[in-house]
């Protein structure tokens, strides 16, 4: 069985408001049931969303139009940090 009903963030604004975005909490979920944090099939850890630390787009660094054999950068978080959009630039290929 997997754990449902437990909480990520308060609420979606907390989710993305303010600077950095809300600390996140437990366990995070593949559509296959592994947790993301803890399975060695997610070596990287990352939240791939493409914007800034405010939450707007950020366009150069969103991997859309991104190629496999491209050296595109996008925004994404290592979700070990706790901050949904404290994010760094990572090579779009990185899975």
């Amino acid at each position: 069985l997997f754990p449902q009903g437990q909480l990520l963030a308060k609420s979606w604004s907390s989710l993305f408001g303010g600077q950095s975005g809300a600390a996140l909490q437990g366990p995070i979920y593949s559509f296959n049931g592994r947790n993301v944090l803890a399975d060695p099939l997610w070596p990287h850890r990352l939240a791939w969303h493409g914007s800034t630390p405010r939450g707007g787009h950020a366009r150069r660094w969103d991997c859309q139009g991104w190629r496999s054999s491209g050296t595109a950068e996008g925004m994404a978080t290592a979700l070990g940090e706790g901050w949904l959009l404290a994010g760094h630039r990572h090579n779009c290929s990185t899975p």
